[in-house]
This record gives C-alpha cells, structure tokens and sequence, in this order.
C-alpha cells in the first residue's frame, strides 16, 4: 500500500468542497480545507527541522488542528506520537527522553512547563497548538505552501507511536506502520458498511486508537462527514444526534446518555449504527440501550497495540457480552498463559493475535517486544474464550485474574452477575490481599438510586447465581468507578484504595 494518507485521499468526495468536519460552535472544514491545511503543516514541520522518520509528539486540546497534524505528519513521513492530556510533567520527561521528539507541541498555555522540561530532555523545539485556531505552530503555517508531495512510505514504515498506560511497569510505546493502519481501517470500512452517507457523531478523545484512527480513518477513507464535539456531553449528544447516522463511543457514554429522559427512541429512530469499545460493555447496560432505543449497540474489542481485532456482526446477533467474531484478516487463538498450548473451544485462556492489523513491536524495547510475540501471534494479556458459534468473550486481564483458596475467579463473571440486579448500575471486581484466603473478592457498586447502600441484598441476590468461591466477601458502595479516559475502570487505584479491606 501506499503512504496511508493517500490512501484515505483516494476515497476523498470529488466534490471537495464537500464538509469533512462540522464543529456545532465552529467552522465547518471541508475536503478542500483538509488537503490545504494538512500540506502547509507539512511544509511547516520541514522548515522546522522535522525529517522522515523523526517523531512529533503532541499534547493538546482535541481540535480540528490536531487531526491535520495527524495527516500533515503522514504526508511528511514523521511518525505522529500523541499524548493523553492527563499526563503530568514526570509522566511528560519520560516520554520526551523515550522518544526523542524532533517537535513538542504543547497547549498553549502549557508552554511555561513544557518548554524547561522539553530543553531538559534535548528535544530541539516546542511550539503550540490550542483550541480554534490558537498557537505558533497553525499560525506558523498559514504563510506556507497549500501544495506539498506526500513522501512515499512503505507499509511496513511508521506511521504513529501510541504509548500504552502503563499500569504495570514504565509505559511502551506501540510502534504502528501504515500498514497496520491502512488495513484495519478499510477492513472495518467494508465490515461496518461505512459509506459516503455516513454523519459520525465524533465525541471521544483523539489521543487514542479509538478516536484518532478508527473514527477519524474511517470518516476520510469514505469520503464521509463527522459531527466533531470537543469532548462528551449527554445534552449536546442529544442536540447532535438527530444530524447524525453512526455513533463510537465508550460504555460511559451509552450509561450517561441512558439517565438523560430526552434520549428516546424516536430520537435516535434514524440512526444506522452505534459502537462501543474501549472498555467492557456490561450485558445489562446492552439490554437497556436496546429496550429503550431499538438499537443493539455494536460492542468491538480492539488495543493500542493491534487496533481493532473483533467485532460482532452488522447483520446477525451482536450478543450481550461478547466482542463477536475476529475480523476479515485476523487470526485469534486462545491458549494457555503459561505453556503457550493452544486450548479447545470453549476454554478460558489468555488471547493471542495475529493479522496484518499487529503492531511491529515497542519502541526501543526489543526484548519486551520478543516475549511479547509467540509463533508470530501477540500475545494480548487478555483472558477469554470462543464460543461454539465463533463469538469471542473476554473474561478480564490476566493481571487482575483473583486466586482465592486456590481457586481462579475472573472478575469479568462477578460482574455480570452483580450487573443484572435491579439495584446496580455498574460494578467493578477487584482481588485484594486475604490473610486467609490469599485474595479476597471485594466488589465496588455504583447504585442505581442514590443512597442504596445494603451489600447484604446483593450478597443475597448473588447466591444462586455464583458458586460461594465466588462470592464477593465485602461490598463497597461509590457514587462512581475510576475511570481513565477512554472510560476503562482503573482498577489498579481502586486496589489502593482497599487494598487494607481484610487486615
């Protein structure tokens, strides 16, 4: 395949002044501005001393910009490498000493800490980039050329950096080629029925695979139009919705839009699609959104490390608690954590991948890139299985796998169970250390009606339902889970917060 950037502009509408982006408070960009604007980036990133090859590393505000830095470093064979805006400053010298950025773009208004840290780890130039319009760098470019030539780049060449969270250990950076990002984003094109008709109603962050390539790929490899909102917001969702044919979001979306009395059916009766990833979707949250809207939403399972590696189907049963089938291309096997050996159907085991959707490794970590391969299959960290009918389920991470009296317990089952009873709106499973039993089960519950507060009742409602090995030993009540950004409940913070729960 070609550079992935002309790739996508091989699908742009022949008509380019047809809209790209509509910002509800702002300019409209359209196919034309998207060639112009993503060329005199390009042109401002050579004179600024970037190269083929260097890295460009960004922090900043989500915004329109942002995306035409994205494909302004395609079209100029740099490798973009954007960062969670949540990161803090120690979190920052660490990845600017990592990756040794030819450029840091920054908020402007974070240019007073970035600028000492950037000059203390040698990275030779900052510059800004706020929300419309602001900063050096767009401002920079306005006076260069709207004409530039897309360098050549082969699949296997970088395209983009992501590093992961780092919950365990010091954050990797997944190392992803055009390839990788070319392949999985016309598979879900052709998967997801994706055509020039399509309004994606873009809420989410786009420092992260889900926002960045599979929203934003899939909207310029049709030639398709988003709603592009700054960040999610229940009332704006709604405002939006009405415009809209396709939906992306975490499951926090879909649980805060389900408390909104003006997300009806009729409100959403046009929409063709909605999609869920990044985090589990809870069986009964699946069930809710269908009895209220008509709609199954559409859950897939995708990584940093991989993008996306299953989804359920667009015709046929998107089943409550399953990531559905592995994508056109990809190859999943289940086996087991510790000898490797591939296990029968039906079994629980870690989740192993392969497809042409696989990440080339960690940046400058070679050997953790190698014991993270096994027969060319990567090696996800995720425990699942396959169903008889080829639908893929996900049990939980192999680090948060509970051991109590000898016995595995998978959180991901607690879960559900605790999940389906009337008085929970969502839940989350932890293992935190039992004088006793080695781990003890504790289960986190937000309440359905504020002030619910009897973990008794759903002890109770819990005993037919799970073996007592099972049983969550104490009942913590919150008014709402840990979450990052991408909605994945940080179940690392809550074992620090109780983690004392049986001493």
């Amino acid at each position: 395949m070609p550079n992935l950037y002309d790739s996508l502009r091989a699908n742009f509408p022949a008509d380019r002044r047809q809209p790209f982006a509509v910002e509800p408070d702002g300019p409209v960009t359209t196919y034309a501005d998207v060639e112009a604007r993503s060329a005199r980036l390009a042109n401002r990133l050579r004179e600024l001393g970037v190269e083929q090859g260097d890295r460009v590393a960004v922090q900043a505000p989500k915004s329109v910009d942002m995306l035409m830095l994205y494909l302004a470093c395609l079209r100029a064979g740099a490798i973009f490498l954007p960062l969670n805006t949540a990161y803090t400053a120690g979190e920052l010298d660490y990845f600017m000493r990592d990756a040794s950025p030819a450029l840091f773009v920054c908020d402007p208004v974070s240019l007073g800490t970035i600028a000492p840290l950037a000059e203390a780890a040698g990275v030779p130039r900052v510059e800004t980039m706020g929300a419309a319009g602001a900063g050096s760098l767009v401002e920079g470019a306005q006076g260069c050329s709207e004409l530039f030539d897309t360098v050549a780049m082969a699949d296997e060449d970088l395209a983009a950096i992501l590093y992961t969270s780092g919950t365990t250990g010091r954050s990797k950076g997944a190392m992803l080629s055009h390839g990788n990002l070319a392949s999985n984003c016309f598979t879900l094109r052709d998967y997801w029925r994706f055509t020039a008709e399509d309004v994606l109603l873009h809420a989410l962050p786009i420092f992260h695979t889900h926002g960045l390539f599979v929203a934003t790929n899939l909207v310029l490899a049709t030639g398709s139009q988003m709603i592009f909102l700054p960040a999610f917001d229940a009332s704006r969702v709604i405002e939006a919705l009405p415009r809209a044919t396709v939906m992306m979001g975490v499951p926090t979306f879909y649980i805060r839009l389900l408390k909104e009395p003006a997300f009806t059916r009729e409100l959403v009766s046009h929409m063709r699609l909605f999609i869920s990833g990044s985090a589990p979707l809870s069986a009964d949250i699946h069930r809710e959104f269908s009895e209220r809207t008509g709609h199954a939403i559409l859950e897939r399972y995708g990584m940093t490390e991989t993008n996306m590696n299953t989804s359920n189907p667009y015709d046929g049963d998107r089943i409550a608690g399953t990531v559905g089938h592995p994508l056109p291309g990809v190859s999943i096997r289940i086996a087991d954590p510790e000898s490797g050996r591939v296990l029968p159907q039906g079994e629980i085991g870690v989740i192993e991948i392969q497809g042409p959707n696989v990440f080339l490794g960690y940046w400058q970590m070679p050997e953790k890139t190698a014991a993270e391969f096994r027969d060319g299959y990567f090696i996800s960290g995720d425990l699942g299985f396959i169903d008889e009918r080829g639908y893929v389920s996900i049990v939980g991470r192999a680090k948060d796998l509970i051991i109590s009296g000898g016995y595995n317990i998978y959180p991901a089952e607690v879960e559900t169970a605790i999940d389906e009873l009337p008085q929970v709106r969502e839940s989350a499973v932890i293992g935190v250390p039992h004088p006793d039993m080695g781990e003890g089960v504790v289960a986190v519950v937000v309440p359905r009606e504020p002030g619910f507060a009897d973990g008794a009742a759903i002890t109770g409602a819990l005993t037919d339902k799970l073996a007592r090995f099972k049983m969550p030993r104490r009942v913590v009540f919150v008014d709402e889970l840990p979450k990052n950004g991408m909605g994945k409940v940080q179940k690392t913070v809550l074992r620090e917060q109780l983690g004392d729960s049986f001493s």
